[in-house]
Parts: C-alpha cells; structure tokens; sequence
C-alpha cells in the first residue's frame, strides 16, 4: 500500500471516531442553544468551565501521548529492547498516579475552586469536572497504543460508544425530560431523575457518565505493573515535558479568550457574551474535525516515515493536499453561512456570526503548524515546540488584553488569528533551518488567498435566492477543480 493510502486509510478511520464522534457532541450545540435550554448566559458558564478543563487536561497528560510514540519507534540502540517494551507500562502507571491524586485534591477543594475561578454557585459543576479530567487522562496512553497498534477500529469503538452515551443523555434530559416537565406533564421516571434546579450541572454529569463508560471498555488493555521503570520514566519525563510546556501554552492559545473575556467585560453581560463567542466559534467545526482526525492519522504515520527516501517532498506534498481541504471547509461554511447558522437555533446567539471567517480562518493556520511540527518532533526538539507555543500564548494574551476593552469579543477573534498566524510563519523560518522540507509556500498562499477571495465576491453578489446559491455552489465547485488539477500529480507521485 502507498504511503499516501496508508495515511488516508488511518486518517479515514479515526475520522469515523474522531470527526464523527466529535460532530455528535457538536450535534449537541443546537439543543443546548435552542430556546427554553440554555440562554447565551448558561451557555457561557458551560463554555467557561470547559476552557478551564482544556489547561488541566495538558498538565495531567504531560506530553506523554506523542512522548509515547516517539518512545516506542526509537532505534533499538538509543532504547534497550527491555525498555522498549515497558514503555506502554511506565506511561499508563505515571498518569494513573498523577490523575488520582488530582481528583483527591480536587474533589476535596472543589468548592474553594468554584470561588475563585468566578463560579461560586457551581461547586458541584466542578467537582464532576475535576472527576471528568482525571479519567479522561488515565484514558490517553491506552487510546494511544491502540493507535500505535494500528488497531484503529477498536479505537473508533471506543470513542463512538462513549459520545453515543453522552449525547443520549443529553437528548434523554434535555429533549424529554426538560420538555415534558416544562409542558407540566411530568411522569415517574422524570420525577425521579429530573430536577430543574440542577440546570447546566447535567451536561457535566452526563460527561462524566460517557468518560467512565471508556474507562470500563479500556480496562482490558491495561497492562501489569511488574514492567514499570523508573529510569525510563525519567527519561519519558524530560523528553515529554517540553510537550507539556507546548500543550499549555497551546490551550493558552486556544481557550485563554473565554476565560480572559470573564475579567475583562463588564459583570452583567460577560457570561452572555462569552455564551454567544462560544456557540459561534462552534461553527468551524468543520475545519477543525478534519484538523484532528488528520492529526491522529498523521503523528504516527510521520515518525513511521521520517527515514523513507524523499519523505520530505511527501511530507510538503502532504501539506498542499491538506491546505487545499481545509480551504474547502472554509468555502463550504462561508458560502452558505445563512444556512449553517441554524446550526444554533435561538437567534440570540447570531449577532456572533462576525466572528466565523477570522475563526476559521486561524484554525487554518493552525493546521499548518501542526503539520510543519513534524520537524521539531523528529529531530528530538521538543523545547522548540514548547518557545513556539510560548510565544503564540503571549500574543494571545497582549491581543485580547488590547483588543476585548474595544471591540469585545471580536477582540479575540482576531487575537485567535494572530496568534496562530504567527505560530506557523515562526515555525517553518525555524524549521528550514535545522530540517528542510520542501514547501510549496506559493501554493499555500494560493489556496488560502484565492479561497478568501471567492468568499469575499461572492458575498457582494446580491441577488434572489436561488441565483445567488446558484453562484455560491459555482463558486466552491471551482475552487475545487483548480486544486484538483494542481494537486493530481502529487497523489501520483506520493502512491509511487
């Protein structure tokens, strides 16, 4: 099989868990935004809470998912057979300790947390959060050797079973439950496990219900502790903590605005602001499913690869292909944004649909990053990664300190923007200096300017209805023929 199949092949199938199950949660969006569920403020003390969990989860994993790929394809004479195959032992066991001894601490200080993250009347919102976190962690490393096994359908069974939990709670409470008891026509069941005044703590209860439903089901592939070694965790922690260090700046970029947005917005419309930022960003959703289930295929597929003769023109080629996709995405949402805003159906939310083309147009350039780390993650320069993030956190925060006092939560729409924008020019100037790889910088431009351009015309075009969709639909179909042509020979010289 080709290289360029065998990574679509792997892609293919953790997007069946990856983008499917992440668009059933999505799926969630529109119930939880509709009217008489969550206003903009309920919604924004969900969207809160979540960035809080974002900066937690990288601090428990410590790097240790990509630090385990890397650890299980080193060379037999940089890692010794014995510690080889106690590599999937020694990660499991560190974050098994790590993570209990975090949901002690948490759960017993849930409360003083509540206060001083600005959600007093939360406490046991964050308690079921703290539990969510922790299990979610001790889930990483087996998740990750599934995916290292190549054993992808297993890892999409996983996934898919646990979304499917979690949204079916969700429609069970919010559809059944919280209708029926609204209409006053309530019953035992609902007596029994529906209690109005519980409000959003239900989304995180539910989560936490799906996330132990993974933890059961991974359970067979948790490996005996008589292979735990403490000089290969020491060497696993020095390797993964720059990771780390890289993670938490990341969420800094990519979840710092909701929590900035609290403090910097006035007290009586920050939650609805951020409710509204948050239901809206939500709509580059497609861009970002395909971001991550091309991540999960192409980590290991990269570090499998790395030594293969011209697997830098693959690797820049591989780029050209996935600009092209993402832009794609972009037409396709900003084309008929006046359809996918029904994605959130209670107009209160839609004054925030401003803020779509700068999202996704920053989640672009965060996929460009991603594919160029390749070069700092092969090379053993993981602390390069960790000063790019660094980097990238502080022009998040400069630009939303400067940006949300003037223009709100545009402000950090385009702080998103910079921030990511800035992260993948730093990165290849970096990168072709120490591990050249051949990309086709015009090419990139090319899509990404050109699919701005067709977005941009064809919204100045007004006409009725069905002309103007008509246009929209000629507009994406050629945008997808020139990067056909200009790309057909790349897969024919990739499956070579």
């Amino acid at each position: 099989m080709s290289t360029l199949r065998n990574l679509a092949g792997q892609t293919a199938i953790y997007g069946l868990s990856s983008i499917g199950a992440r668009f059933l949660n999505y799926l969630l969006v529109p119930l939880h935004t509709s009217k008489g569920v969550f206003e903009p403020a309920e919604f924004g003390v969900i969207t809160s809470l979540y960035a809080w969990t974002a900066f937690l989860n990288v601090v428990l994993t410590f790097g240790m998912e990509t630090t385990f790929f890397r650890f299980t394809n080193k060379d037999n004479a940089a890692l010794a057979e014995g510690e080889k195959g106690s590599v999937f032992t020694t990660a499991s066991y560190a974050l098994l300790f790590s993570s209990l001894a975090f949901m002690v601490l948490g759960t017993g200080f849930s409360g003083s947390i509540a206060n001083g993250i600005g959600f007093p009347a939360h406490s046991v919102s964050v308690l079921m959060l703290v539990l969510i976190i922790g299990i979610d962690a001790l889930t990483t490393i087996p998740m990750a050797r599934l995916r290292q096994q190549g054993r992808a359908w297993r890892f999409a069974a996983i996934n898919i079973l646990s979304v499917v939990v979690n949204v079916a709670g969700n429609l069970f409470i919010f559809l059944y439950c919280m209708k029926k008891f609204d209409a006053g026509e309530s019953n035992a069941l609902i007596d029994a496990v529906y209690d109005p005044s519980f409000g959003v703590g239900y989304v995180f209860l539910i989560n936490l219900i799906s996330t132990g439903v993974k933890l059961v089901m991974l359970l067979p592939e948790w490996p005996p502790f008589r292979a735990f070694s403490k000089p290969l965790l020491r060497t696993m922690l020095a390797f993964g903590a720059p990771l780390m260090v890289a993670g938490l700046a990341g969420m800094v970029n990519e979840t710092a605005d909701r929590i900035i947005l609290k403090y910097l917005l006035p007290e009586g419309i920050a939650d609805a602001q951020i409710g509204i930022y948050g239901a809206c960003y939500k709509l580059a959703v497609l861009i970002t499913l395909f971001i991550q289930a091309f991540r999960m295929g192409a980590e290991p597929f990269f570090f499998s690869h790395a030594k293969e003769k011209n697997s830098g023109e693959t690797f820049a080629r591989i780029m050209n292909i996935f600009v092209a996709v993402c832009m794609s995405a972009f037409l396709v949402v900003m084309l008929f944004l006046d359809l996918f805003k029904w994605f959130i159906p209670n107009p209160a939310y839609h004054e925030g649909l401003r803020v779509v083309p700068i999202l996704m147009l920053a989640n672009v350039f965060l996929g460009i990053y991603y594919n160029q780390s390749v070069w700092y993650k092969l090379t053993d320069r993981t602390r390069v990664g960790g000063t790019i993030a660094i980097i990238g956190a502080a022009i998040t925060i400069a630009f939303n300190f400067a940006l949300i006092p003037v223009l709100g939560y545009m402000g950090s729409a385009w702080a998103t923007l910079a921030c990511y924008a800035g992260m993948a020019v730093i990165s290849y100037a970096w990168g072709q200096k120490h591990y050249p790889i051949p990309y086709n910088v015009s090419r990139v431009l090319l899509y990404m300017a050109g699919g701005v351009m067709l977005w941009w015309g064809a919204d100045q075009v007004h006409f009725d209805e069905v002309i103007g969709y008509g246009i929209r639909a000629g507009a994406m179909v050629g945008f997808l023929l020139v990067a056909w042509k200009l790309e057909r020979h790349s897969f024919s010289n990739i499956a070579q």
